[in-house]
């Protein structure tokens, strides 16, 4: 089973191990391109034990997104429980992204390199689960406490986290060879509060919401 923080288990379960192994072969190869066959290949069981675990390459595809975005949602909860103010635990949130690009880039690919609606179009956008509604809500809460600029919660959350995901995309896709460490993490954090974050000495009132849907594009 693909798992962030947590050890798999040993021997590992044969739906774990299904799992695993369709989450590797999703990445490498893309979801389409993968068979019911390679995977059961891969997994070193039977198409039965597939069948009844899952259903099929679909059940398969919804289970690890499912797990995985409890993954991701558990990942958040640590940024949040790590920092004090909505600025702390938003860098938390992003050091830990980071590091986990780097030491399980596969869970971290799934997240932010693949197109789920693309073949599991029952299931919520990923960017509409758990984990990303309290990024929001983190944001929420730093807008409200004067913490950031007063604008939609959507647009802060967005300048926030919008270069550091795209930073973590690069570098899963290997277009980035040096590692995510902390000279990087310095770099993008910096860049992300800029505009963000106010100055100590304005308060909230000064400084107007835009509603989104007023905003020309």
């Amino acid at each position: 089973m693909p798992y962030l923080k947590r050890q798999v288990p040993d021997p590992e379960p044969i739906d774990c191990k299904i799992l695993t192994s369709a989450l590797e072969l999703f990445i490498k190869n893309g979801f389409h391109s993968v068979s019911i066959h390679q995977i059961q290949k891969h997994a070193d069981v039977s198409i039965g034990s597939i069948y009844n675990h899952f259903g099929g390459k679909e059940g398969i595809a919804k289970q690890l997104y499912m797990h995985i975005s409890r993954e991701f949602e558990e990942l958040v909860d640590d940024g949040i429980s790590a920092g004090n103010t909505a600025t702390e635990q938003c860098t938390e949130i992003i050091r830990l992204m980071f590091g986990y690009t780097e030491t399980h880039s596969d869970i971290m690919a799934y997240i932010f390199n693949i197109r789920h609606a693309e073949f599991l179009s029952d299931q919520p956008l990923l960017c509409e689960s758990a984990g990303f509604e309290k990024i929001r809500g983190v944001v929420q809460q730093g807008i409200e406490q004067g913490e950031f600029v007063a604008m939609e919660p959507v647009v802060a959350a967005s300048c926030i986290f919008g270069g550091p995901i795209r930073l973590m995309q690069l570098r899963l896709d290997g277009m980035v060879a040096t590692p995510l460490d902390e000279r990087l993490f310095q770099q993008v954090t910096a860049s992300a509060f800029c505009g963000i974050t106010l100055p100590m000495n304005q308060s909230t009132s000064e400084s107007q919401v835009v509603p989104i849907s007023s905003v020309a594009v």
